[in-house]
């Protein structure tokens, strides 16, 4: 299976979602970093499903690294971070062994490998995400180091709109409300998002979102042309997220409806340092960082899994069959999925940066 990514620092994934452990490997971190486990938890930990928002499914989610570190320094040996999976409940999805969900990976995951594991949607779950933050949390680490951070919130849920980032002023402090439990800047737009996904969990029904995220501290420089640029390797990895559906840079889609001349970032000079003054193109030109801050948008499509009678197909007798399909599932993915997007987006920095040092190097 396709489960890694990475040039520079590669990032694997594995694991099932009712299988013994899940977990991540790490191979290509520069060594001498000290690590702090108990942050690490604590940024993870921003994933787990503690409230009527998500799955009632409720794991502990506690990170083991069992190699990579020597004296809490990374020491140039792959990483491993596992995950054990204590609370599952493999009879709950007898029934969609051979009846596959809606919209899900079932049908596509049976064309393709006939014998899979079915239980949680095997390898293709959201579970996977948690040794996905485990990993981003490592290299959330060691960028701070260089003055790099990464911080999402929840733009969007049906008609539903937070407060957007600043996208030529956003500071780090903004993320500090995401990172202690909200999933919003506006504290009455995550309240009137929560209405929205309670009433579609009292309908047996789901609703989907968008995530914004900006990375703050990038150099200019960073990325290659045409198709390794930071718009490509990231838009690639962010994909790699289950339900994510589509994702835009500054303006996006929205710069269709712009002239060239009202969608153009003009340059400046601000204390001695060359900027655009807005960030239309949210931080890449060219598929190459210009040293604004990264804005991006990543859409989740309201979860597959839901609870009213759908129709579906008999994978053994190749008859419709209709279904009613038991587990516990997120009502909307988007909430938990914030830590997730800066995951992805501080493991591509982190790999990103690591290809720059190399090309300095290399330029002597």
């Amino acid at each position: 299976m396709s489960s890694d990514f990475g040039k520079n620092l590669r990032v694997s994934i594995f694991g099932q979602s009712h299988s013994a452990a899940i977990g991540a490997v790490l191979d290509g971190l520069p060594s001498g970093y000290r690590i702090d486990l108990d942050a690490l938890q604590a940024f993870a930990d921003r994933r787990r499903a503690v409230d009527v928002l998500s799955t009632a499914r409720r794991e502990g989610d506690k990170i083991r690294v069992v190699s990579g570190l020597f004296e809490d320094k990374t020491c140039g040996a792959p990483l491993c971070a596992i995950i054990e999976n204590t609370d599952v409940r493999s009879a709950d999805y007898d029934k969609i062994r051979f009846l596959p969900r809606p919209s899900h990976a079932d049908f596509t995951s049976f064309e393709k490998y006939a014998f899979r594991d079915h239980r949680g949607g095997g390898h293709f779950s959201s579970r996977l995400t948690a040794p996905l933050c485990a990993a981003g949390g490592i290299a959330k680490q060691i960028l701070s180091e260089f003055g790099i951070y990464a911080g999402a919130h929840v733009q969007k849920i049906k008609d539903i709109s937070d407060t957007p980032f600043d996208p030529v002023a956003v500071k780090r402090a903004d993320f500090s409300v995401c990172e202690t439990g909200s999933p919003c800047l506006d504290k009455n737009a995550a309240e009137k998002m929560k209405a929205a996904i309670l009433s579609a969990k009292s309908e047996c029904d789901s609703v989907g979102g968008v995530v914004e995220c900006a990375v703050l501290g990038l150099p200019a420089g960073l990325g290659e042309p045409n198709f390794g640029g930071v718009e490509n390797v990231l838009s690639a990895n962010l994909f790699g997220i289950p339900a994510v559906k589509g994702v835009e840079f500054g303006n996006g889609f929205d710069a269709v409806s712009l002239f060239g001349s009202q969608n153009n970032d003009e340059f400046k000079v601000e204390n001695g340092k060359i900027v655009t003054a807005t960030n239309r193109a949210g931080g890449v030109n060219g598929g190459i960082t210009n040293g604004m801050p990264l804005i991006f948008r990543v859409a989740f499509k309201p979860t597959a899994s839901i609870f009213k009678e759908q129709n579906s197909v008999n994978l053994q007798s190749g008859k419709e069959e209709t279904l009613l399909i038991s587990g516990r599932h997120d009502p909307c993915i988007a909430v938990r999925a914030v830590p997730v997007v800066e995951s992805v987006a501080y493991l591509t920095a982190l790999d990103l940066y690591l290809g720059a040092q190399k090309d300095k190097l290399n330029r002597g």
